[in-house]
C-alpha cells in the first residue's frame, strides 16, 4: 500500500507543469496559460493597467472564447469559405503589425535626433506673440461710435464686458490671451500686427463676424514649450515619418503585374 501511494504521489507530482500550463480545461479540451498571456499583452499595449481584477476578467474572456469556438467547430463553421476568408485577412493584419513593430523595436527615436527636431521647429517659431483684447460688435456705426467713446477716456474693459458680442472673452474684458497672428482670421491679423503696444486700432475692422474694435495690450517673441513637453509628440512624429518612408520603400521594391 505505502508503495502504490508513492507512486500516485510521484504522478501528480509529474503532473503539476503540465497542468501549470493550462488555464482550465473546457469539456476536456486544455486552455492553454499563453492564450491568457496575450490577452494580457494586449491590454498593456492599449495602455489598460492589468492588476488582479483585470486578470481575472481575462481569464474568464479566455474561457468564453474556448467555449463559443468549440460551439463554432460543432457548428462545422471552420470549413465555410467566410471563414477561412476572414482567417487569411486576421493573418496578415497581425503579421503586418508585427513587421511594423519590429521595424519600430530595430530603429528607436534617439534623444539627439528628437534635439535636433525641437531646434528646427523653434527655428520656424520665432515670430511675435501678442497680448490682444478686442470689442465685437454687429454694425460699424455701433463700433465707430465705441471706439470715439474709449479715446475720450471710456473705459475698454468695461465696454467690452457690457457691449461685445464675443460671448469667449466679453466677460474677460475682452481678453484673447497671448496668440500668435496666424490664430485669427486674416483681416483680423493683418489690423493687430501693424499696433505697437499699448495702440488701438485707428478705426474698425470687419471681419466675417462683425466688427472689431482692437486693442494690444502688449507684444512678445513666442514663447515655446520646453523640450520635454513636446518630446512625446515629436518622437511619434519622427517614427510616423519613418514608417511611412519604410512602407513607401517596400512598395518600390515590390514587383507587380
Amino acid at each position: 500500500m505505502k508503495l502504490l501511494l508513492t507512486a500516485v504521489a510521484l504522478a501528480a507530482t509529474l503532473a503539476l507543469p503540465a497542468y501549470a500550463q493550462n488555464l482550465a480545461v473546457v469539456n476536456g479540451k486544455p486552455v492553454p496559460t499563453a492564450r491568457l498571456n496575450t490577452l494580457v499583452q494586449q491590454a498593456e499595449r492599449g495602455g489598460r493597467p492589468v492588476d488582479d481584477a483585470m486578470r481575472a476578467q481575462l481569464r474568464e474572456e479566455a474561457i468564453m472564447r474556448e467555449i463559443f469556438a468549440q460551439e463554432a467547430e460543432r457548428r462545422g463553421l471552420r470549413a465555410s469559405p467566410e471563414f477561412r476568408a476572414q482567417v487569411q485577412l486576421a493573418s496578415q493584419t497581425i503579421l503586418i503589425r508585427e513587421l511594423f513593430a519590429d521595424f519600430q523595436r530595430k530603429n528607436p527615436v534617439t534623444d539627439a535626433q528628437v534635439q535636433a527636431e525641437y531646434e528646427k521647429f523653434a527655428a520656424a517659431n520665432q515670430g511675435q506673440e501678442f497680448r490682444v483684447r478686442h470689442i465685437l460688435v454687429e454694425t460699424e456705426a455701433e463700433a465707430t461710435a465705441l471706439l470715439a467713446q474709449i479715446r475720450a477716456g471710456g473705459n475698454f474693459e468695461e465696454l467690452a464686458r457690457t457691449r461685445s458680442r464675443d460671448p469667449g472673452s466679453a466677460p474677460q474684458g475682452g481678453d484673447l490671451d497671448w496668440a500668435g497672428a496666424d490664430v485669427f482670421v486674416p483681416e483680423f491679423s493683418q489690423a493687430m500686427v501693424k499696433l505697437g503696444k499699448g495702440q488701438l486700432s485707428p478705426e474698425p475692422v470687419r471681419s466675417q463676424f462683425g466688427w472689431h474694435i482692437i486693442r494690444v495690450d502688449d507684444v512678445r517673441r513666442a514663447q515655446l514649450p520646453p523640450l520635454e513637453q513636446l518630446r512625446p509628440q515629436i518622437e511619434q512624429n519622427l517614427m510616423q515619418q519613418r514608417l511611412m518612408a519604410f512602407q513607401e520603400e517596400l512598395r518600390g521594391r515590390a514587383r507587380i503585374r
